[in-house]
């Protein structure tokens, strides 16, 4: 029975927040962007160097999204920045975005690739893979609904098979001997750095790779030490996320070389495969599927605070804003989330074309609101010149000067690079000013 004076209340350690940062940006993009990043790559320093650069470039951000969450609390997290900086036309359709594109999309997508490699083991028949989405989507928000304390303890379990089977990977890579030198060989031999590769480029997938730490905003306000340990939480997760990066990169080095991961379509499976055999195709396998279960289950979890924020803010949407006292959750956003990430799933299975057309629909109204966040910090200080501020990111303005400028890089790229998938995404974006619009009209004349 909902409470509609309950709200979201101080229940998370720091433990805890940790835990929920590293499951959403640990997830299987690891094991797709290196061929990527390694076909624009000029040598093996450069590899490794452009996984650097973005934890550095994540870290930034993360400076700027310290000061915001510190300062302003609230289960809203950008919701709620922008809300202050632009008003709740601007901030509305952000919610809008991550309800219909970029939350919903993250979570189509993450389920199909758990849905792709659970075919590999088990096949369901022609839908296979769509059947399996579904499936994921459903019980992950049931656990979620189910309350905060449970779907913590999921992405606990998750997250710890996630790191121990990215630890035997990375051990197989820097210990372990090619078992099959022949067939690496050949695949080697297939391949060679194109004249026009690009670390920019190559930046640019690893930027993607990183995505998804800014989250922690949207538990702010249920930190149980207290929001200005905001910083505390986003400076250890992405240490320990770019530590993991780099190992898992200098694994796939040592056995393939920069140009067997450059022609290789699943560098993970190629390495295991060359190491241990057909047994590490299984692992892969296996790993690939948890980091999908522990992003979708966090993505989840996020995201559903900001459909909270939305229904609080708007009469019409209020259905939303109603919060589970006893649960600790939004169930009608976690309800209304996963029926919306469902028929992503599909709708992806007559137009799909993988993990591409998924990001040309999300990454340019991503990086839109991704860039007015970071100059909602300048925005900000100015409104609220004395509102205490727990944390203040150092070196301003510069700091978040670069942060603004690479986001602003970030949504160029998208925009010139990406298909018709970002043309879609625009245009559901332009559909939430059109609603707002209406609504406004109708109020006025009521």
């Amino acid at each position: 029975m909902f409470d509609t004076n309950s709200a979201p209340k101080p229940t998370l350690r720091l433990i805890d927040a940790i835990v929920l940062i590293i499951g959403i940006v640990v997830g299987a993009g690891i094991f797709r962007t290196p061929s990527v990043v390694a076909s624009n790559s000029p040598d093996d320093f450069w590899f490794l160097m452009v996984w650097v650069l973005g934890g550095l470039i994540s870290l930034i951000g993360a400076l700027c999204y310290s000061e915001l969450s510190s300062t302003f609390p609230n289960a809203g997290g950008d919701y709620h920045f922008l809300k202050l900086a632009y008003g709740k036309d601007f901030s509305f359709l952000f919610a809008w975005s991550r309800a219909t594109i970029t939350q919903t999309g993250s979570i189509a997508i993450l389920a199909y690739i758990a849905g792709d490699y659970l075919t590999q083991l088990f096949s369901l028949g022609i839908y296979s893979s769509t059947y399996y989405s579904i499936i994921i989507i459903f019980i992950l928000t049931l656990f979620n609904i189910l309350g905060i304390q449970f779907g913590t303890g999921v992405q606990k379990f998750l997250l710890s098979l996630q790191v121990i089977g990215i630890l035997i990977i990375v051990s197989a890579g820097l210990f372990g001997t090619p078992a099959e030198t022949i067939a690496l060989n050949e695949l080697q031999t297939q391949s060679a750095i194109s004249p026009t590769a690009s670390v920019s480029l190559a930046l640019i997938f690893v930027l993607l790779t990183f995505g998804g730490w800014n989250e922690a905003a949207y538990i702010s306000s249920e930190l149980k030490t207290g929001s200005k340990n905001m910083a505390l939480v986003l400076i250890v997760s992405i240490v320990i996320i770019t530590s993991l990066y780099l190992l898992i990169n200098m694994a796939f080095l040592r056995i393939l070389g920069l140009d067997g991961i450059s022609s290789s379509d699943a560098v993970g499976v190629d390495m295991m495969r060359a190491t241990i055999g057909e047994k590490g195709v299984i692992l892969i396998g296996t790993l690939v599927i948890f980091s999908a279960l522990s992003s979708i289950n966090t993505t989840i979890f996020t995201g559903a605070r900001a459909n909270y924020a939305l229904g609080k803010d708007f009469k019409t949407l209020s259905f939303l804003g109603k919060w589970n006292g006893q649960k600790s959750a939004p169930i009608n956003s976690l309800i209304l989330q996963g029926i919306i990430s469902i028929a992503l799933v599909i709708l992806g299975a007559f137009t799909r074309r993988g993990f591409e057309s998924m990001v040309d629909f999300t990454a340019p109204v991503f990086w839109f609101f991704f860039l007015f966040t970071g100059i909602s910090l300048f925005i900000l200080r100015k409104k609220y010149p004395h509102t205490t501020r727990p944390f203040k990111v150092p070196l301003y303005p510069i700091t978040p000067a670069i942060f603004i400028i690479f986001c602003a890089y970030m949504l160029y790229s998208s925009l010139t690079y990406t298909g018709i998938g970002s043309l879609i995404g625009v245009a559901i974006l332009l559909s939430g000013w059109i609603f707002s619009l209406f609504f406004r009209i109708r109020k006025q004349k009521n």
